[in-house]
């Protein structure tokens, strides 16, 4: 009787501990009454009837690291629905662009279980649908663009492919909150092809700014010369006014003192350019000077200087 009663207490006992449950903060757990949907239990203790009461195990996805530093990706039966948010880390896939080039893309989804329910008995494995509905949408917007444009519209391919993926997965209580690309890998002669274009247009911008260069440097050469003979010719002008002025002003004195002697004007004129001539001819240290026929002139024009020294000096 004794060994009766401390089976049938360790039975209770056992009801007792498997009628306990307690669910984490930010997980919930989905409970069936005889196979048939029954309620959700939230974050708290909670009391259930063991054998009949039983939760429904969800797949759920897991990253792990072998020996080699190498991911891999485990997939796992959890009777807890984790409500926080998923990320998921699919392989890489190759993708034919609209121009028929094959590139091989990496994608990154994260998302969020919002109808614990849905994600139950809307789909079968709600990790292996996820991941099959990613890989499609990709493909297909991907397939519209060219390589070019897929290169530089990331930005655009990620919105596009969270608004088509989280319309298709809201039946299954699944909320995507964002997409990225990783990595974009073109075939190994396109990425050379890429490169040789790349340095082509380099080499075509500085040969480019070098022209403007040049071009720029010849028009402010080309101006400063400008300014220099502009400069220059305003010099050589101011400097003829200022020695017309000069003669203008000893030609005034001449004929003030011409008028006082009465002397002919011209005469004395006449002897200046023969003295300046005379000047010239004995710079040049020629042995052999030749006198003008009319040397009486030149003696005139002497005699008149001479009068015009003699008359200022008195």
């Amino acid at each position: 009787m004794t060994v009766l009663l401390i089976i049938i207490a360790f039975f209770v006992i056992l009801l007792i501990a498997k009628g306990v449950v307690v669910v984490k903060q930010a997980e919930v757990m989905v409970l069936e009454r005889l196979g048939k949907y029954n309620r959700s239990l939230i974050p708290g203790l909670h009391i259930i009837w063991p054998i009949i009461d039983k939760p429904r195990n969800i797949f759920w996805r897991y990253i792990r690291t072998d020996l080699k530093g190498k991911n891999y990706v485990v997939t796992k039966s959890e009777s807890r629905i984790d409500l926080r948010e998923t990320v998921y880390d699919f392989p890489r896939q190759n993708v034919i662009t609209s121009d028929n080039v094959t590139i091989e893309i990496n994608a990154v989804l994260y998302f969020q279980i919002t109808d614990p329910y849905k994600a139950l008995y809307e789909v079968h494995n709600l990790p292996d649908a996820i991941e099959k509905l990613t890989q499609t949408t990709l493909r297909n917007v991907i397939g519209e663009l060219e390589l070019d444009k897929t290169l530089t519209s990331r930005d655009t391919i990620n919105t596009k492919l969270r608004i088509i993926l989280d319309e298709a997965t809201d039946k299954w209580g699944v909320k995507v909150n964002r997409v990225e690309l990783q990595d974009i890998n073109p075939p190994e002669d396109i990425r050379n092809a890429m490169e040789k274009q790349m340095r082509a247009e380099r080499n075509r911008r500085a040969r480019i700014l070098e022209a403007e260069g040049e071009k720029r440097s010849q028009v402010l050469v080309a101006e400063g010369d400008k300014e220099a003979k502009i400069a220059r010719a305003q010099g050589e002008a101011q400097s003829k006014i200022l020695v017309a002025q000069a003669e203008a002003e000893a030609i005034q004195k001449i004929m003030n003192i011409v008028q006082t002697t009465k002397t002919d004007p011209a005469q004395y004129m006449l002897a200046m350019k023969y003295i300046s001539a005379f000047d010239n001819i004995v710079q040049k240290n020629d042995k052999t000077v030749v006198i003008p026929y009319e040397s009486s002139a030149i003696l005139g024009s002497l005699e008149t200087i001479k009068q015009l020294f003699n008359s200022t000096s008195t």
